[in-house]
């Protein structure tokens, strides 16, 4: 792929995020709107205010006062009303994004791992964009609309008595410098505690993964130190965040407070002096905190608006990293080939090879037995021969065409995967086998259930096929679960099935299971790559490639290659 193709996908996954905020932009300026018509309607106090000091009271007119009552609560009413909108349209604008992106999102979780060697917080993005629709569902962006409108109540100001206007500007200028400071004072310590929160969740994660292990081996005072530590910073930063944004948000309050005293003083002054009348002098306080108001709530809001200014910038930076996969064009059922074509294998988020030069070809019906020492690449060359890691040199090919050239989920129904650590997921057995897809055949479950040996087991089960194993299939013992993951690598017949230790947790019937599953994927013209270190998951195999520090040393026929790895004893000399 050219470099301008490059920048034009980071291009376009930069502005994914945009993209979906775009979409709402006529809720955006409904918000607008409604945020008009309500700065408008605080007007209704001051001017209540105002002529019942100007003319109820002079006059004594009951009747006027009446009329003044039923009008400020008609127009309360309508203020409630569309504040009540405009919160439920900034509640839809979160829930619009969400919906937008949730899947995508999704995407970006389960495809990290694949990119990156990071052990950093894997939900992430779902936490970043949490955080962003959050912010758009609460008071934060009203603020923010409502900030344009403090000129007009500054003008207003300014037309009771310039002395008013101008107290209202100082007291202006001081809390847009607070808010200022808000920015600078809590930037840093904001993103701080998210990174250290990240951390903080990722130990939480493997620690309840691992749970079994931290128990056995003691290590639970130890993590629960790291934890603890951890935490110590996390609550540091999140509390001298917090503490900031309180504190410039009571020094916010309390400037408006004094302010409010201070045009209750010149009001008075002007009374005195007789160049105002006495409801100037209410009015004009009720005003000039109206006007400040916004500043106040956009202070008391500033914290979680830079936490979404932050998760949007990480959430961008996922997305240009891992940009939306297209749909190429559907190609062909394989059922010709394997070819592996001096491939090389570099692991996401590193520079080291692991794995370089292999080159073999398997044919339909071909089962390759893959053997080697510790850390000879064997995995490796498993998640290359699926599609999970890209080769960085080389090829790999089904019938020709290359693995990258085909789509995540088109690929899947022709590949079987059993990967050494065995995952199952919360459901039920059938739907584990099936691969959760929509309307399974249920006659395509029991053959891939009989084909792995597993048949009888599951029925053997409270609820059979219908059983709920839990997260991680919990409820099944490690065997069980290898045995239900090999069914799901063979569920739908794919033409490839590539096994990583498919016998580390298999009892003797068991391996007659796998023997017997390897054979009937051979028999239907499928191929099998056995990734072993027990000689009995050899047993179906009719090729053995030998792999020694990543490097590929023998390929051929069994026999043929183990024969050669077999160094006859040495014969001693006649004394």
């Amino acid at each position: 792929m050219s470099q301008a193709s490059n920048r034009g996908m980071a291009g376009e996954a930069r502005s994914e995020l945009a993209t979906a905020l775009a979409r709402c932009r006529s809720a955006f300026v409904s918000v607008g709107v409604f945020s008009a018509f309500i700065n408008v309607l605080m007007l209704t106090g001051p001017l209540f205010m105002l002529q019942i000091y100007d003319r109820v009271l002079p006059s004594r007119s009951i009747p006027t006062l009446i009329g003044f009552l039923v009008l400020t609560a008609a127009l309360y009413l309508f203020q409630a009303l569309l504040e009540g909108i405009r919160a439920r349209v900034l509640v839809r604008i979160g829930a619009s994004l969400d919906e937008a992106l949730s899947t995508r999102v999704y995407s970006l979780v389960s495809r990290l791992p694949l990119l990156s060697r990071g052990h950093g917080d894997g939900m992430q993005p779902v936490r970043d964009l949490d955080q962003i629709r959050s912010f758009l569902s609460g008071n934060g962006p009203a603020a923010l609309f409502d900030l344009p409108w403090i000129p007009f109540y500054l003008g207003i100001c300014f037309l009771f008595d310039p002395l008013i206007g101008v107290a209202a500007i100082i007291g202006g200028v001081i809390l847009f410098i607070v808010t200022l400071s808000a920015e600078f004072m809590t930037r840093a310590p904001t993103k701080t505690a998210s990174e250290l929160g990240s951390k903080r969740n990722a130990l939480l994660e493997a620690s309840r993964r691992n749970a079994e292990v931290v128990h056995a081996m003691g290590m639970g005072g130890r993590l629960a130190e790291r934890w603890t530590s951890t935490n110590t910073h996390y609550m540091q930063n999140n509390r001298r965040a917090s503490d900031v944004a309180g504190g410039l948000g009571t020094l916010s309050r309390g400037v408006r407070l004094l302010l409010q005293s201070i045009v209750l003083g010149i009001g008075a002054y002007l009374v005195i002096m007789q160049d105002a009348t006495p409801g100037i002098i209410i009015a004009s306080s009720i005003l000039v905190s109206r006007a400040l108001a916004p500043v106040e709530l956009a202070i008391a809001n500033w914290k979680s608006f830079v936490a979404a200014r932050q998760a949007r910038t990480r959430l961008t930076e996922t997305l240009e990293l891992i940009p939306p996969t297209g749909t190429p064009l559907e190609r062909p059922k394989p059922q010709q080939a394997l070819v592996v074509d001096h491939a090389t294998a570099v692991p996401p988020g590193d520079r080291r090879i692991v794995l370089q030069e292999v080159a073999f070809t398997l044919k339909a019906g071909n089962a390759l037995g893959v053997i080697g020492p510790s850390a000879s690449g064997k995995s490796s060359l498993a998640r290359m021969l699926v599609g999970v890691w890209q080769p960085v040199r080389g090829r790999i090919c089904l019938d020709g065409a290359s693995l990258d050239q085909w789509s995540s989920e088109i690929l899947g129904r022709h590949i079987g995967y059993l990967p050494q650590s065995v995952e199952l997921f919360d459901g039920t057995v059938a739907e584990n086998i099936s691969r959760f897809e929509h309307n399974p055949d249920p006659d395509a479950i029991l053959r891939a259930a009989k084909a792995a040996g597993v048949h009888d087991l599951i029925l053997d089960l409270s609820e059979g096929y219908e059983t709920q194993i839990g997260e991680g299939g919990v409820t099944l013992s490690a065997g069980q679960r290898q045995r239900v993951a090999l069914a799901r690598a063979l569920y739908g017949e794919p033409f490839l099935v590539v096994l990583d230790e498919p016998n580390s947790n298999l009892d003797e019937e068991g391996d007659r299971a796998l023997a017997g599953a390897i054979m009937s994927v051979r028999n239907r013209g499928g191929i099998v790559v056995v990734i072993a270190h027990r000689p009995s998951a050899l047993a179906a195999a009719d090729l053995v490639v030998v792999l020694m520090n990543g490097r590929q040393q023998r390929f051929g026929p069994k026999e043929e290659v183990l024969r050669g790895l077999v160094r006859p004893a040495p014969v001693k000399a006649a004394e």
